[in-house]
């Protein structure tokens, strides 16, 4: 199957595109990710995936729009849920990119993080796949994590320490001046 891989970082990456190889199926990436801030986190994640993505020969599609103006007016009035307009901006614009170029499905690596709400993501990425009619492939990554995030150091990749989101870098900022 010809899948359009959603994303977020390159740590997250590696054994997502490594379990979707094995699968057997032909795996091309694509970065949207509007949430992080601020511009020079952006550029560190993208350019780590750029390196990573050529050195493993995996096709990349990027879109490079730094959408913090879009990001926070959708969220600012509902920070609690913030993760759900999140989860919905980039997996839809993944089915459509999807969709547009010919893949049979699309998924995220988002599905690799024990940090995400992820249920919640698998029925946004459900909804999306029947509003947009492609495809949603899912797997379960998270077993996958601890492993890809050792390979990643010894990768030596840029390791970034929130999810994106300037306000989840609020949040680790609280939770370190607490302790």
């Amino acid at each position: 199957m010809k899948i359009l891989l959603h994303i977020c970082c390159a740590p997250c990456s590696v054994m997502s595109i490594e379990a979707l190889r094995q699968e057997g199926h032909d795996v091309t990436g694509f970065w949207y990710n509007p949430n992080i801030h601020p511009v020079t986190e952006f550029r560190n994640r993208l350019n780590t995936l750029k390196t990573y993505a050529a050195s493993i020969e995996l096709p990349l599609i990027v879109d490079e729009y730094y959408g913090l103006r879009m990001f926070v007016e959708n969220v600012v009035d509902k920070l609690d849920t913030r993760c759900e307009f999140c989860y919905e901006e980039r997996l839809k614009k993944t089915a459509i990119r999807a969709k547009a170029e010919g893949f049979d499905a699309f998924t995220s690596t988002l599905f690799i993080s024990p940090y995400q709400q992820h249920e919640k993501l698998k029925e946004i990425a459900e909804r999306v796949a029947d509003e947009t009619k492609i495809a949603f492939h899912y797997v379960d990554f998270r077993p996958f994590f601890r492993e890809g995030q050792k390979k990643a150091r010894e990768l030596d990749f840029y390791m970034q320490k929130y999810c994106g989101c300037i306000f989840s870098e609020e949040e680790r900022y609280l939770k370190l001046k607490k302790n």
